[in-house]
């Protein structure tokens, strides 16, 4: 936006803000040593909710942001100590190139003793360090601002405000985007001890306890995990296996690469990444794992619809870009019981990678401590309910949706099949024949875009000559379009992906249009 306001020749200020989370990953770098070098009038205001980039003190804690530190940001900031810093920059070039460099180094050695240890790395990609303020001080936030504002031609500026507590962690990023509003409150006694009472047991819980069930038995399970804080059911993991636990931030693509090396020395790691972080390492799950058929188990979270958190942390498209890799296995659980075995089937996988998906949210099989899974025979499901003329086949937690659907045709007399696919690759073409050959129809249904499950369904049955004859195959996905913020089950709505949804595509595949109207008022 600075070079494209300096093409047209307009004077209009350019400021960006971003996290400390984005500190984490390269692009931010990318991005700061192009203005840096370019030297575009533009200030970018670092919100430090973490106190990510302040020194450590030397028993550990990290330093406070205090009145001095104020008051050095006000004098960096200021027009009078710009100028005379960028003259005496000039002064010492006009000497010669040995007091040029002597006064970098001069300058280099006083940075660092007015701002923290990161401050150099900025001023190095060439962006001008003010800070820490304290932005909880808005006074002293707004007269630095306003110094900065002042300023005319003075490339990249940086400033550093901290607008967290000393006391802020991560974690509670994850906890909050992890809540869940509804559910049973039926979490094992593991978690239970570890988190307490009054919590909502979700997939992502169940999930933690089969994968640390299963790491008590194997020794070489290690856990990668990439994205936005901890969530709370890791910790579980954490406290028991310190060692075998690395959070790495938001820093997803070495958490791809870094769960490769891993694998190739002979351990099995779980890298969990939220689905719509994971496609931030895309380049690295094709390059360092898919490519070379390396055993990365990818647990993906928070997939599909997310409500709420809106279309930023929602996972729509997980199915369809994990799904076309040539290496890969992709699979997704129906329930709670499925997500057990689902753990125990990729801690069995040491040959090809694999990825399951899950959603947020409560859970809705059994309740329960969490036992050892049993693994599943790769490329199987299974026919949960047998009725005819029309077939349902869901992938993921919609088969719970498509399972109300059959209720709701009952009451239309219509008796449905439901089948769950649990795999998208390799698919169950037995099952998809069978099917095929004793339905008049069949829906496949998922959560997720177009491109995913239905797609490679659509590709087999029509190869396989299934749609010459009397079958009719039509897909339930996600539109084309970005959900907004909303309750999920507003979103699911939005979306046609309700039970009632999937009942009122059956009848209008049907013919009986006008039932199809009744249902869905």
């Amino acid at each position: 936006m600075a070079v494209a306001r300096d093409i047209n020749g307009r004077k209009n200020r350019i400021v960006t803000v971003i996290s400390n989370w984005t500190t984490m990953a390269g692009q931010v770098y990318e991005a700061m040593g192009h203005a840096g070098f370019l030297d575009s009038n533009m200030v970018v205001i670092l919100n430090d909710s973490c106190h990510t980039l302040l020194p450590k003190a030397d028993g550990g804690a990290k330093m406070s942001v205090n009145a001095f530190s104020s008051a050095l940001s006000k004098i960096q900031s200021s027009k009078g100590f710009r100028r005379f810093r960028e003259a005496a920059k000039g002064l010492a070039k006009w000497f010669g190139k040995g007091m040029h460099e002597f006064a970098a180094k001069v300058d280099e050695y006083a940075r660092g003793m007015i701002g923290p240890h990161g401050a150099t790395l900025f001023e190095e990609l060439g962006l001008y360090y003010i800070g820490p303020i304290d932005g909880r001080n808005i006074d002293d936030l707004i007269c630095v601002l306003k110094e900065v504002a002042s300023l005319d031609s003075t490339g990249p500026v940086l400033v550093h405000v901290i607008t967290g507590t000393e006391n802020d962690t991560g974690g509670i990023i994850g906890s909050e985007i992890n809540a869940v509003e509804e559910g049973p409150s039926n979490s094992s006694p593991d978690l239970l001890k570890f988190l307490g009472t009054g919590l909502s047991r979700t997939y992502n819980d169940c999930f933690v306890e089969a994968l640390t069930a299963e790491a008590e038995n194997d020794k070489r399970i290690v856990v990668v995990h990439g994205g936005m804080g901890i969530d709370r059911s890791l910790r579980l993991f954490q406290s028991r296996f310190p060692d075998r636990f690395f959070d790495l931030g938001i820093a997803e693509q070495h958490a791809v690469t870094f769960s490769a090396g891993l694998a190739c020395g002979g351990l099995k790691p779980f890298c969990i990444i939220p689905s719509t972080f994971l496609q931030r390492a895309y380049d690295q799950i094709i390059e360092d794992v898919d490519m070379q058929k390396i055993p990365v188990r990818f647990a993906i979270t928070n997939a599909g619809l997310v409500g709420s958190e809106g279309p930023t942390n929602s996972g729509p498209f997980d199915i369809t870009f994990m799904s076309c890799l040539p290496n890969m296995i992709v699979m997704s659980p129906s329930n709670e019981d499925e997500l057990i075995d689902m753990v125990a089937t990729a801690a069995m996988i040491e040959d090809r990678p694999i990825c399951f998906r899950y959603p947020r949210g409560a859970i809705v099989g059994t309740s329960g401590s969490v036992t050892y899974g049993n693994p599943f025979e790769i490329g199987k499901g299974e026919i949960l309910v047998e009725g005819k003329e029309i077939a349902f086949l869901g992938y993921g937690e919609v088969v719970q949706r498509c399972l109300i659907a059959r209720s709701l045709l009952s009451n239309f007399g219509i008796q449905a099949t439901v089948a769950n696919a649990r795999f998208c690759k390799p698919l169950d073409i037995d099952l998809i024949r069978t099917l095929c050959q004793q339905h008049s129809f069949l829906i496949t249904v998922e959560e997720g875009t177009v491109g995913g499950f239905g797609s490679h369904v659509s590709q087999f049955i029509s190869l396989d000559g299934l749609l010459d004859g009397r079958t009719k195959w039509r897909p339930i996905v996600l539109p084309d379009r970005y959900i907004e913020h909303a309750s999920l089950a507003e979103q699911l709505d939005l979306a046609g992906l309700t039970a009632h949804h999937i009942a009122a595509t059956a009848l209008t595949l049907l013919g009986r249009h006008r039932d199809a109207l009744l249902l869905m008022k």
